[in-house]
């Protein structure tokens, strides 16, 4: 998984339920751990209760300006209208008519209630976060992965570009949209990573976004298979074990049985997705420790998975319980 950290930006998505924001913060302190700045983002609204990936570093929510997390992690909340003030502000001189702007009731329903407005705002908002520079020069971070919501709303940003641009082929919006392009559609510096579970209708949705994604410009980079449980028999012990379990009420058995599901569903991945599949562990633990070890993992590091786990105090009175 090494060369996932050389990217520019890595869009994390996968069908709800899969662990998508637990492996998105791995990845994150994963990179950070190999010295990349990373900055990780979710969408949604700025301080809102559901900030499920702030939650997972100590913090109840995530604001719509990039704060820290983390050594060498910082963290953002994709938002719309952030994504929308940033473009006004670019192409209106004057900042009291951007605010002008963002105070007329009919512009804020049309630009919330156009879904491709509303991800044209998503998408400059990353743009912006992309381009912003160190005082000494170069990218302020080294790293964007970004926590899309659903499998839907990653082919609507991976459709997006091309939509705006029939739509609109010229102009200050279709410049933005082509420099969005190139930062987020090349494979050279991005790529999509899809995250899913060893099981049979998880698998079936990740090859189904896969091949919707290939038919755009957006690549995508691999697999993540997450929880994968560890298989400790052979071939002729799991033979030889499968009828005593299932002709008896035993401690475990959905659990041993579940083994040959895990192992057809990594196969069909394997052969039918056409792109690496990485396999991270199913670990008994919960919040930074969680990430910690799925980081170990991701790195096929040695070190103890229940080491110290170096994660930025939640601000004071933000102590929100990790997911």
């Amino acid at each position: 998984m090494q060369t996932l950290f050389d990217k520019r930006a890595l869009l994390i998505s996968g069908k709800g339920g899969v662990g998508r924001t637990t492996v998105t913060a791995a990845l994150a302190m994963a990179a950070a751990r190999q010295g990349k700045r990373v900055l990780v983002a979710e969408i949604g609204e700025p301080d809102e209760d559901l900030a499920a990936l702030g939650r997972l570093f100590g913090r109840q929510t995530l604001p719509a300006d990039p704060v820290p997390l983390a050594r060498n992690v910082d963290g953002v909340m994709l938002w719309s209208r952030k994504g929308h003030e940033r473009f006004l502000s670019m192409v209106l001189p004057v900042a009291a008519l951007v605010r002008a702007a963002l105070r007329s009731k009919p512009l804020r329903r049309l630009l919330d209630a156009a879904p491709s407005l509303n991800e044209l705002g998503v998408f400059y908002h990353m743009l912006t976060l992309a381009r912003e520079q160190r005082p000494g020069g170069g990218p302020a971070w080294d790293l964007l992965i970004v926590d899309l919501p659903a499998t839907g709303h990653a082919l609507g940003l991976a459709t997006l570009p091309d939509r705006i641009l029939q739509l609109i082929p010229s102009g200050p919006i279709a410049r933005s949209v082509k420099e969005g392009k190139e930062v987020f559609f090349d494979e050279k510096t991005s790529a999509m990573v899809v995250v899913t579970l060893p099981e049979t209708l998880p698998v079936t949705e990740c090859l189904e976004l896969i091949e919707g994604v290939r038919e755009t410009d957006l690549p995508v980079a691999g697999v993540i298979v997450n929880k994968v449980v560890g298989d400790d028999f052979t071939e002729e012990e799991r033979a030889a074990l499968e009828p005593v379990v299932r002709d008896n009420a035993l401690f475990g058995a959905t659990r041993f049985l579940g083994i040959g599901m895990v192992s057809s569903s990594l196969r069909r991945l394997e052969v039918e997705s056409k792109t690496p599949v990485w396999r991270v562990p199913e670990l008994p633990l919960e919040g930074p420790g969680l990430i910690h070890g799925l980081s170990d993992a991701m790195l096929a590091d040695k070190t103890e998975i229940l080491g110290a786990v170096d994660v930025a105090e939640p601000a004071s009175g933000d102590r929100g319980g990790a997911s």
